[in-house]
């Protein structure tokens, strides 16, 4: 197979949460709602355990979201719009892109 065949790896989304603080249900729910909107676009997303209040979802391990310097939680439209804009910039995201 030549090079150029070989297709690109996709990226690997992570989700860094809290389990002091429980949020292993809301990371959960976001990587299902991220694998099914980004099912052919991506590798993973993987659930990574912490603790201080972390929730960071991060792209290839670049930040993509951070609880403590975004202010808060992400919306899902938000998010999608996010990632979408860094791994395939031209996906409709149906409702997601509606202002």
């Amino acid at each position: 197979m030549s090079e150029s065949a070989v297709p690109a790896a996709r990226p690997r989304v992570v989700i860094h949460y809290c389990t002091g603080c429980r949020w292993l249900l809301r990371a959960g729910w976001l990587a299902q709602e991220l694998l099914t909107t980004f099912e052919k676009e991506l590798s993973e997303v993987a659930l990574r355990p912490g603790s201080g209040g972390v929730f960071r979802v991060e792209v290839d391990g670049e930040p993509l979201w951070d609880r403590k310097l975004d202010d808060g939680f992400p919306e899902l439209k938000l998010l999608k719009q996010r990632l979408r804009d860094r791994i395939a910039p031209d996906k409709p995201l149906g409702h997601s892109d509606r202002p």
